[in-house]
């Protein structure tokens, strides 16, 4: 019988816990093993409640990526244009800050091809739609969407992997370097944009 008080959702709640304290590699640093000893249980208890590390890590990214979403959707509701932008890069920032073993769970991309994966791919839309929208103040050409959000992306998911590993090893201001970052980003977002109403007119 499963362990009173012990559900899938306490365990995956504990292993969120244990994820984020284990810091930026607490995501990938995770296993079954680690969590037991967390909940004081033996591992195959845990079969009880999940199936796999598989299992258990998706369900975690899953979490991860809605937080994500809300604090995104949260940050940017109600602005437009730089502002919009701005405000979603500092909050994306914020956030892998405050929860980086919970940021790392949100690099995980569903797999096509997986059904298992189908929440996963559900949740990650809706952080792509709340990025599109913010992006919709800079009228964009749909086609080049995507392609601006894997930029933006890019750009902070490397500025912000270099600050949580402790790779900027200069005394000078990462606030202002996290800001310079985002203005260029956004002022290329601007260009393209701007570049792309020009051929249209």
């Amino acid at each position: 019988m499963p362990r009173v008080g012990l559900n899938r959702g306490a365990v995956v709640a504990a292993s969120i816990d244990l994820v984020d304290e284990g810091g930026y590699t607490g995501f990938a640093d995770l296993t079954l093993a680690a969590l037991a000893a967390r909940a004081g249980i033996a591992v195959p208890s845990l079969y009880k409640h999940v199936t796999s590390l598989a299992d258990l890590r998706r369900e975690i990214a899953i979490v991860s990526v809605n937080r994500l979403t809300e604090v995104i959707s949260a940050a940017s509701t109600g602005l437009a244009g730089r502002d919009a932008l701005r405000a979603m890069a500092h909050a994306i920032r914020i956030f892998a800050q405050q929860n980086p073993g919970l940021y790392a769970a949100t690099q995980v991309a569903a797999r096509r091809d997986e059904p298992l994966d189908q929440p996963l791919s559900v949740a990650a839309t809706r952080t792509l739609d709340v990025m599109a929208a913010v992006l919709r103040g800079f009228a964009l050409p749909p086609e080049l969407t995507i392609d601006a959000i894997r930029v933006i992306r890019s750009a902070l998911h490397g500025f912000i992997l270099l600050e949580l590993g402790g790779g900027f090893g200069l005394p000078d201001d990462l606030d202002r370097s996290f800001d310079l970052l985002v203005e260029l980003v956004t002022a290329g977002v601007e260009k393209i944009s701007a570049e792309s109403l020009a051929t249209i007119t």
